[in-house]
């Protein structure tokens, strides 16, 4: 369900971009406006992250295999953190280039008129995108608050669609200022001015979206309640002395890896631990449905404390 969503918006990002990328171009072209030329390139940029967070997407729905057990989820994480890096590397850094260079050497703008039709045009487009993707954010987000959304959010591609819109409308309404600034007073330091402030917007808005996805790469952990959850769960069996330690992982946005040690009852049946393994992998897996592998560390008192005795031995042996 989630990821049909995430598609058809990242679908309606991607036409969207296309065809304002297009008419931006265009614009830049025939204007000469350095704010203009960053909002082409912008454009530019979001329309390959959103093939980027597709291919993503499809990578990720591969099936497990020998080469990679559990699955192929953490592809869109991958291709989340290199929408980042192009982000900064292309949008920002070719509109701060061209922002400065401008402003080195100001050239006119001319037909300033277009450039507004097309900012007009661009808002619209983008003002729905945004409006779609931040529909979906709120509906997956809950309770939380949007940063706090942000930060604990499994799945990148609706938040990153959102945030590229963000920046992208902030950006439109940036270079409207600079480009009408330049046509009041006929300085086209204006201009450039607004082209870089556009690769400020692109640079900060791609360490955000770095940051974030970098911890779903190398592996975060569920959110602490699904954790608290699963350990309350285990702490119910009534075989089960002790809950040591919970350690999860997300493989992907719906594929939660999960590794629990705990202490049995002493004496007990190695058929009582089988049961309340197989109770135990069942009931977590009914309440929380991406957690879908398990694996438990079984222990006892008495072995425990045979450990805890030979590590005492070895200790006193060895000084």
């Amino acid at each position: 369900m989630h990821r049909t969503s995430s598609r058809k918006i990242i679908y309606v990002a991607l036409i969207g971009n296309g065809l304002i990328a297009i008419t931006k171009v265009i614009a830049a072209g025939m204007t000469g406006s350095a704010a203009m030329l960053s909002e082409a390139i912008h454009s530019v940029a979001d329309t390959g992250n959103e093939i980027l967070l597709l291919y993503g997407l499809q990578r990720a729905k591969l099936p497990a295999d020998k080469d990679f057990p559990f699955g192929h989820g953490k592809e869109i994480y991958f291709w989340s953190f290199v929408v980042a890096l192009l982000l900064f590397a292309g949008g920002a850094g070719i509109s701060l280039f061209k922002g400065i260079d401008q402003l080195v050497e100001p050239l006119p703008v001319k037909h300033s008129n277009i450039n507004f039709c097309v900012i007009g045009f661009a808002l619209i487009f983008e003002g729905a995108s945004w409006y779609i993707a931040l529909k979906e954010f709120a509906r997956r987000k809950g309770a939380w608050g949007y940063l706090q959304a942000i930060h604990r959010a499994k799945d990148p591609s609706v938040f990153i669609v959102l945030l590229e819109d963000s920046a992208a409308i902030i950006g439109l309404v940036v270079a409207f200022i600079g480009i009408l600034l330049s046509q009041i007073t006929g300085n086209p330091v204006y201009d450039a001015a607004a082209s870089v402030i556009i690769g400020l917007i692109l640079a900060i808005t791609a360490i955000v979206l770095a940051i974030e996805t970098k911890s779903l790469l190398i592996g975060e952990s569920a959110n602490k309640e699904v954790v608290q959850g699963i350990r309350e769960i285990a702490g119910s069996c009534q075989e089960i002395k002790q809950v040591n330690e919970v350690l999860t992982m997300h493989m992907g946005p719906d594929f939660i890896l999960v590794n629990i040690s705990v202490d049995f009852v002493d004496p007990i049946l190695a058929t009582d631990v089988e049961v309340t393994v197989a109770k135990l992998d069942k009931e977590i897996k009914q309440a929380y449905p991406h957690v879908q592998r398990i694996f438990i560390e079984v222990e006892t008192w008495r072995a425990k404390e045979e450990l805890e005795d030979i590590n005492k031995i070895r200790s006193t042996s060895r000084s």
